[in-house]
């Protein structure tokens, strides 16, 4: 995946990172975007984007990456923002049983109340694996979590940045291959999906 600093672009794709508060939702994006060493964050409030140009397989593609809160008291005012997604990350940490435990008990369930596409792809990802003598969740378990929801699935670390450009190319290259999704990110239909204002603005964007 090859960063490209043109704004023209083939087709435009919406993100969403969601799961439990302090998983690394935000450091994983800032890993992702900045490239740069992540320190720990304060709490996302409300929501945060961030945008990137990429170049795949000779496309040029704007990504629109959208950071939710985890808090509970955040969740109305992020559900909104489900709405037109290609691509749903589900995050949760490896050290933290019951991040891993609320994929299915609260995130999954929101997917299905709120996502609108059918086709959009979701991405499993499994971080902190830095802290690898502090694991509580296997590899396994979250390749079997993957596979009975249907998911895209990968471990990694937003603090080393091992497996994070993976993470987003595998998404997106998964989009790609998917007809209905590639008619939705076409430049040719004219839709503004940032129209959606975050509630917090950059400055203040942090971890989930």
């Amino acid at each position: 995946m090859n960063p490209s600093s043109d704004t023209e672009f083939d087709y435009l794709f919406k993100m969403l990172l969601i799961g439990d508060s302090g998983v690394g939702k935000s450091s994983l994006l800032l890993s992702f975007t900045s490239h740069n060493a992540i320190e720990d964050l304060s709490p996302t409030i409300g929501v945060d984007f961030k945008v990137k140009y990429v170049t795949v397989e000779g496309k040029k593609l704007k990504l629109a990456i959208w950071d939710t809160a985890g808090q509970e008291r955040f969740r109305t005012l992020t559900s909104s923002y489900y709405r037109g997604a290609q691509g749903i990350i589900m995050v949760y940490d490896v050290t933290r049983r019951e991040t891993f435990t609320n994929l299915s008990d609260v995130w999954a369930k929101e997917i299905d109340m709120h996502s609108t596409n059918q086709d959009c792809i979701k991405m499993l990802v499994g971080n902190k694996v830095d802290k690898e003598s502090e694991r509580v969740v296997t590899k396994k378990e979250g390749i079997e979590f993957a596979r009975e929801y249907g998911c895209l699935f990968i471990e990694c670390s937003a603090k080393t940045r091992v497996n994070v450009e993976q993470c987003f190319e595998e998404l997106v290259l998964k989009i790609l291959d998917t007809p209905s999704l590639i008619a939705e990110g076409s430049t040719s239909i004219k839709r503004n999906i940032f129209k959606q204002k975050p509630q917090a603005d950059a400055s203040s964007s942090a971890c989930c």
